[in-house]
């Protein structure tokens, strides 16, 4: 755990150690949400770095006509 301050103006000032870790550097997107009174921090995935993620789903070419196909139907009604 580490403590640091708020500034001023009430910008968060994280530690070097925790920049570190979530690959914090100048000018990156975070997100902020807070949970039970908890501020979570979480950084903004460039597309670079989505594109170096392997796929979290994977769909034949053959599911995503189907699937396409069904919205398109959907959508017309």
């Amino acid at each position: 755990m580490f403590e640091s301050r708020v500034g001023s103006k009430g910008e968060l000032f994280p530690p070097k150690e925790i920049r570190e870790k979530l690959g914090l550097h100048a000018h990156k997107k975070v997100l902020y949400r807070v949970e039970d009174r908890r501020l979570i921090v979480e950084p903004v995935p460039s597309l670079e770095e989505m594109l170096r993620e392997p796929p979290h789903v994977e769909v034949t070419i053959e599911e995503f006509h189907k699937l396409r196909r069904e919205l398109s139907q959907k959508a017309e009604i």
